[in-house]
């Protein structure tokens, strides 16, 4: 994916097109939080939980942030990135 994005996006860059990947760690979606609630997954989530350099996972919101500041002005000379939005957890 990062070299799809990567690709896309020294390809269309001059027509004004940015194409930028969100990587997102564990999210607590609906569906995500059922699985950390039930006891057969429980103890797995805790684990990476544990593990994560910030001690809890996303929230669905915190990735919206994310892809609403690159779809903003402010992100306009952003292109070809792949940005982590997982709290640290790909650099442990």
């Amino acid at each position: 994916m990062v070299g799809l994005t990567r690709a896309a996006a020294a390809e269309y860059g001059r027509q004004g097109i940015r194409v930028n990947a969100v990587l997102p760690g564990i999210v607590l979606t609906p569906m995500i939080s059922r699985l950390v609630e039930d006891p057969q997954f429980s103890a797995f989530f805790q684990k990476v939980k544990e593990r994560h350099p910030i001690g809890r996972f996303g929230q669905p919101a915190e990735i919206g942030e994310a892809v609403k500041w690159l779809l903003s002005d402010l992100a306009s000379f952003v292109n070809g990135a792949a940005i982590a939005v997982d709290g640290g957890y790909l650099a442990t």
